[in-house]
């Protein structure tokens, strides 16, 4: 794998951060790359653009216009492995564009800000 400067990382946040993010009136992008039985299990409680990791020959040709430029991107999924992976790649071929993580992914959300989102 190709080293990474520490620009080309995803930056961390908190579920707790995320959570006041999305009161606030400051733009950001919402992407879930769980599967979507994962998402069946435990939807996240606010829009996001739902791309699958394991379906993305079908949604990388269109992957600029789903992202779109006007906005931070959140990444997230279960743990927030796989969506700190994904942040990375994107940051690999953008490396302007401003991409967060979501820590502990959707898990962490239950734990931390919202009970009703079922753990698996």
């Amino acid at each position: 794998m190709t080293d990474l400067t520490p620009d080309a990382r995803p930056k961390p946040l908190s579920a707790r951060d995320l959570s006041l993010w999305l009161q606030s009136e400051q733009p950001l992008r919402l992407v879930d790359v769980r599967e979507q039985q994962e998402l069946a299990l435990a939807p996240f409680p606010h829009p996001v653009i739902h791309l699958p990791l394991s379906e993305s020959e079908r949604w990388l040709p269109a992957l600029p216009g789903l992202l779109g430029e006007d906005a931070d991107l959140v990444v997230l999924c279960h743990a927030g492995v796989r969506s700190w992976q994904f942040g990375c790649w994107l940051l690999a071929r953008d490396p302007q564009r401003t991409v967060w993580n979501l820590e502990g992914g959707i898990d962490a959300w239950s734990v931390d800000v919202d009970p009703n989102v079922p753990r698996y």
